[in-house]
């Protein structure tokens, strides 16, 4: 017998019956998001009166007594990369409220691209948009509208202001000014002149470079002769062979202003684009002294090896993350010799044989390095599937060590192992972590339980869809799984984020390193095997594109005799092998937190 229709649900059209707003959505709640972008508008009151105009205008022409207020004080509206915004977001994808309320629209963003896809989630989420000032509200077409056009002419204020910044930057150069940039040394800055004047003692360091490289012909001599006197740079660091080329190349030493002569990602512009403004100012080096060893580096760099080989570059993977455990020096990149196949590996060598105290570290090859690395990432991404709150830590390093390139290791040190089981359950990269111990207070409870519940959903999401994609019969295209993946990853992170945001801890990116090195494991087309082929992978894919993944997961490898010692991850993460062949002896101090 079909039940009985209520009075009410009578007189309803069958669209009305079939849509039913719960109750909890029918009762209004506002965010108010305010925002300024520098600390001169905080201490005008500016925060707190936009928090009132709003608040009023929330209750008496909106009518809602329920709101929560959000402020980011400091931070500019150049994109949407602020802690208390990206906290409102999360809440409103969340069905919170209703309304978002601000005092102007360019309060949110003066980017419209932005503003449209935060505006996107708004109407998913059935969030209308309003603004006082502009008299928008989202909830009208009109609303929408001119909420658009205006967010437009906000985006084209933003590009002429800046427009106007560059004229003005421009300007100044023309006349000589200081427009702001590291005070090269040999220099230090005058409140007087408002620009660099001569730094007496700095100044003995220029010309003794340029005396050296004039003497020597050859920047890596001069940076070792520098080191061997422990002579620093003007930040403490230590000469390199392009530190030395940097100074020998600058101008500003024989008393010329240049600007605007290099791009964002460093190359040279043409002259035409360039103000180089000649005797501008005291020089400390003569302008002959300084053609002549610009003449030097010019003819050094025709004779040079990259020139005889026709300009070919090679790209050492490993390059710039690898340290010698011993002394802690950055070690250098070169080629090791080819083998049968044609295969040139690259090698790395401490950088510290040239000098006077010599370093006992042996050099380290590709084709230890590279297997060795990439089965450590691939073991990591199965120990992060694997790993449980019921996990023993035994069973942890068993998987990190799978594999035969780990035959020679004896155990990982247990901080490290400890951290790495912490990152994996918990998601924070520190053996001391102490998830008991550190809950939030009692009001924030409720959302840390809801945020980790999402977590675990994105992170079971992102399971099956990887299953899907490698398993299923029926299964995805490579590019919808890729597409899939990026949504899921960005959802994961941002509620990662807001956890650690709870708990009040720097958020780690130990879930971000997984994602990573997963999404490399699977494109590599050998998940199936027992171990990756890294010579196979050096042949698929290009060396740059190699040697960028590595460095978005990598921070620091540090070396041992041949051996890799200790990696130390993007996300703080740190493990330091012991061999077996180390068992019973006692370590020296390691290097790997050594300064640059």
């Amino acid at each position: 017998m079909p039940k009985k229709k209520s009075t009410t649900e009578a007189f309803m059209s069958p669209d009305a019956r079939r849509v039913r707003v719960p109750e909890a959505i029918v009762k209004k709640k506002a965010a108010i998001y305010v925002r300024v972008s520098t600390r001169y508008q905080v201490d005008k009151d500016s925060l707190p009166f936009q928090k009132e105009e709003l608040v009023n205008y929330i209750k008496y022409a909106l009518n809602i007594e329920d709101y929560v207020i959000f402020e980011d004080a400091g931070y500019s509206a150049k994109n949407t990369s602020r802690p208390k915004f990206q906290e409102m977001m999360t809440r409103i994808r969340n069905n919170e409220f209703t309304h978002l309320v601000v005092y102007k629209i360019d309060r949110i963003s003066r980017n419209l691209l932005d503003f449209a896809q935060m505006y996107e989630e708004l109407q998913k989420h059935r969030c209308s948009f309003v603004s006082k000032v502009e008299q928008f509200d989202t909830s009208t077409a009109m609303g929408e509208a001119m909420t658009r056009i205006v967010l437009v002419f906000a985006e084209l204020e933003r590009k002429m202001t800046g427009e106007r910044v560059t004229a003005i930057m421009f300007s100044r150069a023309e006349k000589g000014l200081w427009n702001g940039a590291p005070i090269p040394i040999g220099y230090t800055w005058s409140e007087e002149k408002k620009y660099p004047v001569v730094d007496p003692e700095e100044a003995k360091i220029v010309r003794y470079i340029f005396d050296r490289y004039m003497s020597l012909e050859s920047a890596l001599k001069v940076s070792n002769d520098l080191s061997v006197n422990s002579v620093r740079t003007k930040r403490g660091g230590e000469w390199t062979s392009k530190t030395v080329r940097d100074v020998i190349r600058n101008p500003f030493y024989k008393g010329t202003y240049r600007y605007n002569h290099k791009t964002q990602t460093g190359t040279e512009k043409p002259l035409s684009e360039q103000i180089i403004i000649e005797c501008n100012h005291e020089p400390i080096i003569s302008e002959e002294v300084w053609a002549r060893a610009n003449e030097i580096m010019d003819t050094n760099a025709e004779r040079s090896v990259a020139h005889l080989r026709g300009n070919i570059r090679y790209t050492h993977i490993f390059a710039r993350m690898m340290k010698c455990w011993y002394c802690g020096m950055t070690m250098g990149a070169g080629l090791d010799r080819p083998r049968s196949d044609g295969y040139r590996p690259s090698k790395y060598y401490c950088t510290s044989h040239n000098r006077k105290q010599g370093c006992p570290n042996r050099q380290i090859s590709d084709i230890t390095l590279g297997p060795f690395v990439l089965n450590y990432l691939a073991n990591m991404v199965q120990a992060g599937k694997a790993t449980t709150k019921k996990t023993r830590l035994s069973s942890l390093e068993k998987t990190l060590l799978r594999g035969k390139c780990f035959a020679d290791v004896d155990h990982i040190e247990e901080e490290g192992l400890r951290a790495a089981y912490n990152a994996f359950v918990y998601g924070v990269a520190r053996a001391d972590f102490d998830p008991s111990g550190e809950a939030p207070a009692a009001e924030g409870n409720a959302e840390l339980e809801l945020l980790t519940s999402e977590r675990d959903k994105y992170v079971r999401a992102l399971d099956r869809l990887q299953s899907l994609y490698l398993f299923s019969d029926e299964g995805i295209s490579e590019k919808d799984y890729i597409l899939r993946q990026g949504e899921l990853e960005d959802k994961l992170e941002t509620v990662n984020r807001r956890i650690a945001d709870i708990r009040g801890e720097q958020p780690e990116d130990a879930s971000d390193l997984l994602q990573k090195a997963t999404r490399f494991y699977i494109q590599n087309e050998l998940v199936k095997k027992r171990a990756l082929d890294f010579r196979k992978a050096v042949d698929v894919f290009d060396k740059e594109g190699l040697r960028d993944f590595f460095g978005s997961l990598i921070d620091t490898m540090t070396v041992k005799d041949s051996r890799v010692k200790a990696i130390r991850f993007r996300n703080g993460l740190t493990n330091v092998f012991v061999y077996k062949d180390e068992m019973g002896q006692e370590e020296p101090e390691s290097s790997l937190d050594a300064p640059e």
